[in-house]
């Protein structure tokens, strides 16, 4: 007769027990029961540096932010008009031409005006103020200034488009910038030299 039987789970043996696992584990390092007692206080300190991290690398990854744009050149920033013709001042001979012109300075730094010029020889240049001097941002200044005849062979008894050469200068560069003074400048001065040359040759 066949004797049929199953499998079960197997009983511990008498005077036997079911292994205690937590017996033989190693005890915590110095290293991992610091970190137990210091878990707090390492989580909160990693949780608030991780913005600030964050936000210094965002920082340092934005676009820069442009430089401030540099002053205009000073012959960008002036304007020279011619205004008349007007008495010379005290010492002027019969022949001098004197005239007034306004420089304005329409943007950027103040501009100084060192030097103040023409270019034919037979004629010398001085101004009142004398150069150098300064005119400040949306200002203006009234200059007389008064041509001289010197040598009446060199000097253009006709001049076409007479111009003065002004030397400039701000925070930027310093120029030599040419004005045009226009027609009725050219005429006035054409007649003043030929009256002063007129009477030189006399």
């Amino acid at each position: 007769m066949a004797v049929t039987g199953g499998i079960g789970p197997v009983e511990p043996g008498e005077d036997t027990h079911p292994r205690d696992l937590t017996a033989h584990t190693r005890p915590p390092g110095r290293v991992a029961r610091a970190y137990e007692r210091h878990r707090r206080t390492v989580l909160t300190t990693a949780a608030a540096l991780l913005p600030l991290l964050g936000g210094g690398y965002l920082y340092a990854d934005r676009a820069q932010e442009p430089a401030d744009a540099p002053p205009p050149y000073p012959s960008q920033a002036v304007t020279l008009a011619y205004l008349d013709a007007v008495p010379g001042p005290s010492g002027a001979k019969g022949g001098d031409f004197s005239f007034a012109v306004r420089l304005s300075v329409r943007s950027g730094p103040p501009v100084t005006v060192t030097r103040i010029a023409q270019p034919s020889a037979g004629l010398s240049v001085t101004s009142s103020p004398a150069a150098p001097f300064q005119t400040k941002r949306h200002s203006a200044s009234k200059i007389i200034v008064t041509l001289r005849v010197t040598e009446c062979d060199k000097a253009p008894r006709n001049p076409g488009f007479p111009f003065l050469d002004v030397t400039l200068r701000n925070a930027r560069a310093i120029q030599v910038h040419s004005f045009i003074l226009g027609s009725r400048y050219a005429r006035q001065l054409s007649q003043a030299l030929q009256v002063a040359c007129s009477n030189d040759s006399r």
